[in-house]
């Protein structure tokens, strides 16, 4: 197998595998257990199924480590298209990585507070209850701020799709539009949040138009035809 298209399968098979665990740790699990402003609910969903906001932590675990290998892979596949492209769009992607591991700390800190430990007794329930919803929503409003560089990331990794010639220039239009969508989610968010719930019907389904990226490269890697082709010079790309 050609060195660029095996690249480019290891790439997607990474990507792939990294986002598995994203709609169950950030999509399931919270909407399974958080019941909007209802803290007691919320508190007393944690309790009885403490082993699911576990599998919620651990899949957001994986599944942000896997992305640091994610971006490694697609560096070493588009560095020589275009360096600063390739090197923008991993700087992007890996500053997203601590704004997510510190979301995840909140949902440990949420399991802490309804854990009932000692040191936590000079609080009442109804004040663990209210810290432990408190922990969970921060977590989503984390996630959020994350999703800013969820969307800045797309843009570098579209350009070089375009300019790459070994990968439909439509897969990169695509990631545009991916990129659009997780930042309109974000942005309304921080600025127009009476808006939020309105906006994200529709940036959510936008963000889709990720996807066929991830399946181009795991299935078909590189077009055949541009194997042999030489890369653009970067410094007229």
């Amino acid at each position: 197998m050609n060195p660029i298209k095996k690249q480019a399968r290891v790439a997607g098979l990474l990507y792939r595998l990294a986002s598995i665990p994203a709609p169950f740790g950030l999509i399931y699990v919270p909407g399974k257990l958080i019941v909007l402003n209802n803290a007691t609910a919320t508190a007393d969903h944690i309790r009885a199924s403490e082993w699911l906001l576990r599998l919620g932590i651990a899949s957001e675990l994986l599944g942000f480590v896997m992305f640091i290998l994610v971006v490694l892979a697609l560096y070493r596949l588009f560095k020589p298209v275009n360096e600063t492209y390739a090197l923008a769009m991993m700087i992007l992607i890996l500053v997203s990585i601590p704004v997510s591991l510190l979301s995840v700390a909140n949902e440990i800190a949420a399991l802490i507070v309804v854990s009932g430990v000692d040191f936590l007794s000079a609080f009442n329930k109804a004040q663990l209850d209210g810290l432990a919803y408190l922990f969970m929503r921060l977590h989503s409003r984390e996630s959020l701020i994350a999703e800013i560089f969820w969307g800045l990331w797309l843009f570098p990794f579209a350009i070089l799709v375009i300019r790459s010639g070994f990968i439909p220039r439509v897969l990169g239009f695509l990631l545009i539009i991916a990129a659009f969508g997780y930042l309109a989610d974000s942005v309304t968010f921080l600025l127009l949040p009476e808006y939020t719930s309105f906006v994200s019907k529709f940036a959510t389904k936008l963000t889709i138009c990720e996807l066929p990226i991830i399946f181009w490269l795991l299935i078909w890697g590189v077009k055949d035809q541009h194997l042999n082709k030489p890369f653009p010079d970067p410094a007229i790309a």
